[in-house]
């Protein structure tokens, strides 16, 4: 069994291939993320500094419960991200708007809680499926991902 840091850089190391895998996935295979699944890297990238930050300052105590707390924020954060855009993707074709704005001019125009509000309220590029491995979609894979690392990164730290 892996000590809390070996366990917490584990953990960090596989939130780091997923980031970088999304990134591939852009500059290497050509698919176009849309604003969820961007949102979606930026958590998953929360929860790798979360991971880190625990297998660099982690000591038995408060400050486990400290990294649990925070490895849980950020995992419900990626939780309920992709969960949002796995509902989307099921709903059926047509039931879904059309396209929203580009997440750059919405920055620019809105106030960050609105952009996120408009976010998740998702339009017609979230829906399309691009990339499925085992049947399942990308935005899937990091919901079944995000779950296991923030129970794991949850009991180790506690």
């Amino acid at each position: 069994m892996p000590t809390r840091r070996q366990g917490n850089a584990i953990l960090a190391l596989a939130s780091a291939v997923a980031v970088a895998f999304a990134f591939y996935a852009q500059y290497g295979l050509d698919l176009v993320p849309c604003h969820l699944c961007i949102f979606q890297r930026v958590t998953m990238a929360a929860m790798c500094g979360a991971f880190a930050l625990a297998a660099l300052f982690s000591r038995p105590g408060r400050a486990g419960a400290l990294f649990a707390a925070l490895i849980g924020v950020t995992g419900i954060a990626t939780l309920a991200t992709a969960g949002r855009h796995v509902w989307i993707q099921m709903q059926p074709e047509g039931s879904v708007p059309a396209c929203g704005a580009d997440l750059d001019f919405m920055l620019d125009i809105f106030p960050l809680t609105e952009v996120i509000l408009k976010v998740f309220q998702a339009g017609g590029e979230c829906a399309k499926v691009d990339w499925s491995f085992l049947g399942l979609s990308m935005p899937a894979w990091v919901l079944i991902l995000a779950a296991l690392l923030t129970a794991a990164g949850v009991r180790i730290n506690l």
